[in-house]
Parts: C-alpha cells; sequence; structure tokens
C-alpha cells in the first residue's frame, strides 16, 4: 500500500505581506487511499496518530448474492431512475457486476453497491464493509494501523468490515484504541429449511487494544465476555513503571436484556450472535453492563491491575436495565476524567449520562442539575488537574452543548462565553499553560446543521478566538484566498502548537479514487478533510477585507463555514471586523 506525503508548510514562500498571521499551517501527512483524514492524539515528544475515512477501493463479494433477488433489482431500477433524472446514461448491468466484474473497475457500479450494502447493514445475509480506519505517521509517512481486521478468504487483502477506533498514543509511541471483530462469511441452516443461507457474523462487538511501536498487540479482554463483552481503551499515559490506561468494560447484562436474549436468541432461525448484534443495536436497550476502568501495564505491556472506577448512582433492586460509565482521559497524576450514568436530581427514574471525573474511589459530578443541564462528558484532563468537556442544555428549543472547564482543586466549573448564546460548542483538549482548543457553530442565522471551526481559548482571559482569524487572508500571491478552513481543534501540546482538522477544496474522486467530471466532461470539485498543525509565529492578525458578495460585517470574531465533510467551501473566509 502506499502512501502520498503531503506535509508541507504552507507559508513557507509567502510574501511578508501575505503572512500577516498569529499561527502557520502546516498540511500534515495522511493516507493516500482515504479521501478524509483526521488528527485524534499527539503526544508532546511528536508521535501523531489519526483515522481516516471514505477508504477508496473498498472490496465487494459478489460471489454468494442471487442477482435475481427483487431487494438487488429494485435497487437497481431506483439507480436507473436516478441516473435519468439527472440525465446521465447507467454505465452497468446487475449482469456486468455479477459476470464481469463491474464493482471493481467501473466507479457508478462500485457506488452502487456501496449504497446496496449499506442499506442492508442490519442484514446478516449481506457483506459488511467498513468506512474508516486508524493510521499513524511514522518518518514523516502516514501508516495505516491494522487493530484487529485480518485478511480476507474471499478476496485480495484485508475484510475491510471491522470499526476502527485510534484513540490516544504515549510519549513513546505506544498507543490504544478500539475495534470490533472482522465479519466472517459463514453457512446456516435455519430449522425447518433443507437450504443453507450465507450469513456475516463475528466474535465481538468491541474489544479495547494496546499497540506497541514495534507492533505487538494486547487485546484488553473484559472480565465479563459473555457473547464476546465489550471495552475499549480511550487515553494512555507513560509512567516510570509503564502504563495507565482508561477506557471501559462489559461487567454484566441486565435482568432485562438477558430475558429479550432467553426469548429470542435460540440459534434456530439465526445465529446467535446475530440476534445478540441486534438486540445490541436498539441503543436505548444496553446490552451489557459497562463500567469505567483504569488498566495498569508493565514496560512490556502486561497488566499488572485492572481497577473498576465506579458509577454516578447506585443500581436498585427492581433496577432491570444496563448502567453505563466510561473513562476517556487520564493525567500523570492519575485523576482520570469521563462521563456516568446519574439520577437526575428531580426524578429518580430519570437517568442522565453527566460529566464526571474518578479520584481516589469516588465519581464526583462537575455540573449543577439545578443550572438545567442534561447530559455530557468531560473528554480531557491537564496535569494542573483542568478538566475540559462540554454539558448539554435546551437553548432556544433545541439541545446545546456548551464547553466548560473544571478545576478539581476548587470543585469549580466554568462555562465561557463561546460564538453565540445558541452555538453549540466542544472542548477537545487542554494544555498545562491553560489554552482549551476544540470546535464551535459560527452559523447564527442557520436553525439546522451549523458549520463549526475550531476555537482557541485561554483560562483567565474571557474572549474565545476563532482559530481562522489567527492565519492569512491569502495565499502567496497575495490575491487568492486562503484555501483552508479550520473546522476542529484537537490537541494543544506545551508549545501551544495546536493539532487539528481543516477543509479544503480539490478534484472530486469517486468510491475507486478516480476524478469525477460532470455530463460536459469537465472536472467537479469538492471539500475534504486534512489532518493539519498549527504553529505560533511572530506575526500579527490579519484584517482582512470584505469580499464584494458579502455585505454583513463579522461577529463575535467568526465567520460561519461549510458543513465539515462533504458540502463544497466557498473560497471567502473572513471579513472585515
Amino acid at each position: 500500500m502506499k502512501y502520498k506525503l503531503l506535509a508541507a508548510s504552507i507559508l513557507a514562500t509567502m510574501s511578508t505581506s501575505a503572512i500577516s498571521a498569529t499561527y502557520q499551517l502546516t498540511e500534515l501527512s495522511s493516507l493516500d487511499e482515504a479521501k478524509h483524514n483526521y488528527v485524534k492524539d499527539v503526544s508532546e515528544s511528536g508521535n501523531i496518530i489519526g483515522v481516516a475515512n471514505g477508504i477508496y477501493n473498498l472490496p465487494i463479494d459478489v460471489s454468494y448474492i442471487d442477482f435475481g433477488d427483487n431487494v438487488i433489482e429494485s435497487a437497481y431500477r431506483e439507480r436507473e431512475k436516478y441516473f435519468k433524472n439527472i440525465d446521465k446514461e447507467i454505465t452497468f448491468t446487475l449482469d456486468d457486476i455479477e459476470k464481469n466484474n463491474a464493482a471493481a473497475t467501473n466507479p457508478d457500479a462500485h457506488s452502487f453497491m456501496l449504497s446496496f450494502l449499506s442499506a442492508q447493514a442490519n442484514n446478516s445475509e449481506y457483506q459488511k464493509l467498513a468506512n474508516i480506519v486508524g493510521y499513524h505517521v511514522l518518518n514523516g509517512e502516514a501508516q495505516e494501523q491494522v487493530l484487529f481486521d485480518v485478511a480476507s478468504v474471499d478476496y485480495d487483502g484485508l475484510t475491510r468490515s471491522v470499526s476502527n477506533n485510534y484513540n490516544a498514543v504515549a510519549e513513546d509511541g505506544v498507543t490504544v484504541g478500539w475495534g470490533s471483530a472482522p465479519y466472517e462469511k459463514t453457512s446456516f441452516l435455519p430449522e425447518g429449511e433443507s437450504e443453507e443461507e450465507t450469513r456475516f457474523v463475528r466474535d465481538f462487538i468491541s474489544r479495547g487494544i494496546v499497540v506497541s511501536p514495534s507492533g505487538l498487540n494486547v487485546p484488553l479482554v473484559p472480565e465479563y465476555a459473555e457473547f464476546g463483552g465489550l471495552s475499549s481503551a480511550n487515553d494512555i499515559v507513560k509512567t516510570n513503571t509503564g502504563y495507565i490506561v482508561v477506557g471501559q468494560v462489559s461487567t454484566g447484562i441486565p435482568v432485562d436484556r438477558q430475558e429479550n436474549i432467553d426469548d429470542n436468541c435460540d440459534g434456530e432461525d439465526e445465529p446467535v450472535s446475530v440476534c445478540i448484534e441486534k438486540i445490541n443495536r436498539d441503543r436505548s436497550s444496553r446490552l451489557f453492563d459497562t463500567r469505567a476502568v483504569k488498566w495498569t501495564l508493565d514496560t512490556n505491556l502486561n497488566i499488572t491491575k485492572t481497577e473498576p472506577l465506579g458509577l454516578g448512582l447506585t443500581p436498585e433492586d427492581d433496577d432491570g436495565f444496563a448502567f453505563i460509565s466510561n473513562a476517556l482521559a487520564v493525567n500523570s497524576n492519575g485523576i482520570v476524567a469521563g462521563y456516568s450514568d446519574a439520577r437526575d436530581n428531580n426524578s429518580s427514574s430519570t437517568i442522565r449520562s453527566l460529566p464526571v471525573y474518578y479520584k481516589d474511589g469516588n465519581v464526583v459530578e462537575m455540573l449543577n442539575q439545578e443550572d438545567d443541564w442534561t447530559g455530557g462528558k468531560a473528554v480531557a484532563i491537564n496535569n494542573n488537574n483542568t478538566i475540559v468537556g462540554y454539558g448539554i442544555k435546551r437553548i432556544d428549543g433545541s439541545d446545546r452543548q456548551k464547553f466548560f472547564y473544571h478545576d478539581v482543586a476548587s470543585n469549580s466549573t466554568v462555562f465561557p462565553t463561546d460564538f453565540f448564546n445558541s452555538s453549540s460548542s466542544v472542548a477537545n483538549d487542554i494544555n498545562d499553560n491553560g489554552y482549551i482548543v476544540g470546535e464551535g457553530e459560527t452559523d447564527l442565522f442557520n436553525v439546522g446543521a451549523r458549520r463549526r471551526e475550531g476555537f482557541l481559548y485561554k483560562i483567565g482571559d474571557d474572549a474565545i478566538t476563532n482559530i481562522n482569524d489567527l492565519l492569512p487572508c491569502y495565499e502567496a500571491d497575495g490575491e487568492t484566498r486562503y484555501g483552508y478552513v479550520v473546522s476542529g481543534a484537537k490537541v494543544i501540546n506545551n508549545k501551544n502548537e495546536i493539532f487539528g482538522v481543516a477543509t479544503k477544496t480539490v478534484e472530486k474522486t469517486d468510491s475507486l479514487g478516480g476524478v469525477v467530471r460532470d455530463i460536459n466532461g469537465e472536472i467537479e470539485y469538492e471539500s475534504i478533510v486534512v489532518p493539519v498543525k498549527l504553529s505560533p509565529i511572530n506575526g500579527t492578525i490579519d484584517s482582512c477585507s470584505a469580499p464584494e458578495t458579502e455585505t454583513y460585517e463579522r461577529q463575535s470574531s467568526s465567520f460561519p463555514w461549510y458543513t465539515l465533510l462533504l458540502l463544497p467551501l466557498v473560497g471567502l473566509r473572513r471579513i472585515l471586523r
């Protein structure tokens, strides 16, 4: 697999007039075989990990499909109608896919099959594909990090059927994450039937993992592993004697869910694992009880201690449903941040998921429910024991996220003023200097899906800064509007370097990686997501002149950007204060 090194300083050749800014943006290396790339974590020593989605050339297995079945024939007729409506001639038939391997060579056929399989995601009779992979940057180049996937027995390469959540990296490059087991194509004979059916099954839904730079993989198997159990690893810190890893493990199955299993999962009409998957997909039912956990590992990645961190409530005897707590971040002092189920102060029957931290055997809530906070998460903690996260509150008729920071020593929680009153905002990280980074909605006038941009906030300075305001207005020629919009800031280190994602406009590519042209043969364009590093420089904030097409002034140092993944960018980003 080849990867393209994109790391290059965007501002290195700019003229003095063009670099009026206080941060320099560098696009980082990303996977060449994926459309969108995101930074997930960066250590102080510079180890970088990320995830990518929009994987090109996902493998399609057609060997088991009955192309005369009404389900796929109906889907094909709908695709024909769609092509006709856009005045485009359809370039493949179902026969081409079945007999001529068209899904591997024709982008329209490949896209059709991906869409068809996606529509059958909950049907165990069809192939399962996942579109997200993890990667680490080694010697300046992004390289895929395989968690639980394996080589396929039906086609070349990996099965591409697993979930990949690559979450955190320690100072020496040891990483953690979690993923699912690969799906296996198997034959199943329902009771009372004479013909076997093809079914796709897997061994577990979620498993945490620790990965060394040398390639040693250590799965974090939960003590309760019935039906595969559940575990995840979300953060890691290197210590003098090894590592601390935090995450979540299954501890049991609640009474109500066990009754569902006993009543439905007898293995007669479908494999037991398929039935278990169905129950798990009903998010309101919660298949497993789970608890936040802290693992201690030695330098060889042997687990020496597993410590459950608790739950923000006491289950009662008649509670037949699952309760959940989770650990998302840990600092060098061993204080853990995350979230937990808790009872509503005004109604013990109402369960809320609230930000908490775990310390000295206690589970401590950080939000005052009397202020109408109904949910949230604590996502990061620095070595000064300051935690950041977000709470959820109903504002102007909608549930909004609002970022906060909490000081453990003083037990005080602060919700800074963000871009505007009904803007949703999320903090992603905090460094030891008290700088917080995250992302917030900047589209004041849109009542639907709102655009987001990255922000920087310094504790003690009651002012949020749109990170795009710290970048240049123009490219090196001094005329072309700057091509990047920072859509989210994920990590900030103690040098105040910021790592996150930005959108930029490029030639549009199809699911096989080819360039897309319209019906007139003209190249189409799209917005993609790329990982970026923002480095402080000795410059000044540039006041960008307003394009003639813009008639309103920027407020609260913000200007909206187009939706993160799929909507095209406008080239006009910032306007006069």
